[in-house]
């Protein structure tokens, strides 16, 4: 059982990990996708979760594992078809991930036409940082996000530059899922992912809100 925890002290357990790709257009741009006209939307498992200083395990089955940097997003009230102006009403929290990708297996399963999960899904697949309370967090487009690789930073975007800003995503997963508390959001990446391997220590963090730093086994 995975644990979010809220620096105020208050823990959920995780429940669905959703997440929503293709929401930065220069993300879509340098790996030579469609900007989408809808969110594009897939999950993770929460056994997919680690924490603060914890190490991320590469699959066998990939040599191609990429780091994608974002804003999470903690549910903290049950919601069904959630008006738009209300969506950030059931927020419980703010936090960074990293969402790891195998990218060289990603791809193969595209080109078949079949569901990728087993390179979004793995195991060590979603480092997940403790959350900010919502109340500290006034804007969550307001936000910058980061994600440095032993030092070097790779990626360093607004979260002004979202496609679906988060109020809307909540809307919008709502009229498909319940959302409940100790569901997370994963609400996107910016440009900058890479290849990680063996050795490498990353940083994940929303400046003034939180962090999150893993190595790779």
């Amino acid at each position: 059982m995975k644990t979010a925890r809220i620096s105020s002290g208050q823990e959920f357990t995780v429940g669905k990990i959703l997440c929503i790709g293709r929401n930065y257009v220069d993300h879509i741009h340098e790996l030579g996708n469609e900007v989408p006209t809808a969110p594009v939307i897939f999950m993770k498992p929460a056994s997919s979760v680690i924490s603060e200083g914890e190490r991320i395990v590469i699959p066998s089955y990939s040599n191609d594992c990429h780091h994608e940097g974002e804003l999470a997003v903690l549910i903290g009230k049950t919601g069904k078809d959630i008006p738009l102006d209300k969506a950030l009403d059931h927020v419980a929290g703010y936090g960074a991930a990293i969402d790891l990708t195998l990218r060289d297996v990603q791809a193969e399963l595209k080109k078949k036409g079949l569901p990728w999960d087993i390179a979004k899904g793995f195991d060590t697949a979603c480092p997940l940082s403790d959350f900010a309370p919502a109340e500290l967090v006034p804007d969550p487009q307001l936000l910058q996000v980061r994600l440095s690789v032993n030092g070097e930073i790779r990626q360093n975007g607004p979260t002004a530059l979202m496609i679906n800003p988060v109020a809307n995503i909540i809307s919008h997963l709502s009229t498909i899922f319940t959302l409940e508390p100790g569901d997370v959001i994963l609400s996107g990446t910016p440009a900058g992912v890479g290849r990680i391997v063996s050795g490498d220590r990353l940083l994940a963090e929303i400046p003034g809100v939180a962090r999150i730093e893993v190595s790779v086994a």
